[in-house]
């Protein structure tokens, strides 16, 4: 067994350790879009997990591979990330919203 010493042993471990926290958030994001009963709930699962799952393994890729274009790459797909995924689940559910393809009694208050 190698014992992993000095700095590259500490970034290798903890990116795997940032890789396997990601692909957990990325399975609890597939659960619950399966799961979930309603759009407006899924959208949250579609979202929240899934995002926050993708920038951590893109952290830990970065602290593994240690290269810069790699990282630049790795910065680049975790932004559009962050910024699109919001949007698309925004639109999903104002869209589901209107056309009234959600559970009614999920609605506590309507402020249309």
């Amino acid at each position: 067994m190698t014992i992993l010493v000095g700095w590259p042993g500490v970034l290798d471990v903890t990116g795997a350790v940032l890789i396997l926290l990601g692909a957990l958030l990325c399975l609890v994001a597939a659960i619950g879009l399966v799961r979930l009963p309603d759009v407006l709930n899924r959208m949250h699962a579609a979202s929240k997990p899934q995002t926050l799952g993708l920038v951590l393994l893109c952290i830990g890729l970065a602290l593994i591979l240690r290269t810069t274009q790699a990282s630049l790459m790795l910065t680049l797909a975790g932004m559009l990330q962050l910024v699109t995924a919001p949007v698309a689940t925004q639109v999903m559910g104002r869209s589901a919203y209107r056309t009234r393809q959600h559970e009614q009694s999920l609605i506590v208050q309507d402020e249309t």
